[in-house]
């Protein structure tokens, strides 16, 4: 478990006036930096960057246009799973596809991660074919 949550985000033009949208209604401002830094939470805005980490009224959120080791959105709604959460039903990157992006990110911790993750994957692989 992280203190953030992650998203990968559609790039299309509509999706990024709904996201800039509910960023801005949970209070969004840049992780990180001081307050003296210029940061316009649109859709143009958006558009011109791609990773984004803010600090929430409701905690962290890393929003990903292009996460490591995948091309995007669009490739990881293709295996895509979902999962109930509160009741409701939410699309989750497949635990292929975190893996990886743990593997292209390369950093020490997501290196750890990956040998419980591989461990996981394992189990299902064996419970699957009880």
């Amino acid at each position: 478990v992280t203190d953030d949550t992650d998203i990968c985000y559609g790039r299309d033009d509509a999706n990024l006036e709904r996201l800039a949208g509910a960023l801005r209604e949970m209070n969004a401002r840049l992780r990180g930096v001081t307050d003296d830094v210029p940061f316009i939470l649109d859709a143009k805005t958006l558009k011109a960057g791609l990773n984004f980490t803010f600090a929430t009224d409701y905690g962290s959120l890393d929003c990903l246009g292009k996460p490591a080791g995948v091309e995007g959105y669009e490739e990881l709604m293709a295996n895509v799973v979902r999962n109930e959460v509160h009741g409701m039903q939410v699309p989750v990157c497949s635990l292929r596809d975190l893996m990886t992006m743990k593997r292209a990110a390369g950093r020490p911790v997501d290196l750890r991660e990956l040998e419980i993750l591989g461990a996981l994957e394992e189990e299902i692989a064996r419970r699957e074919g009880d």
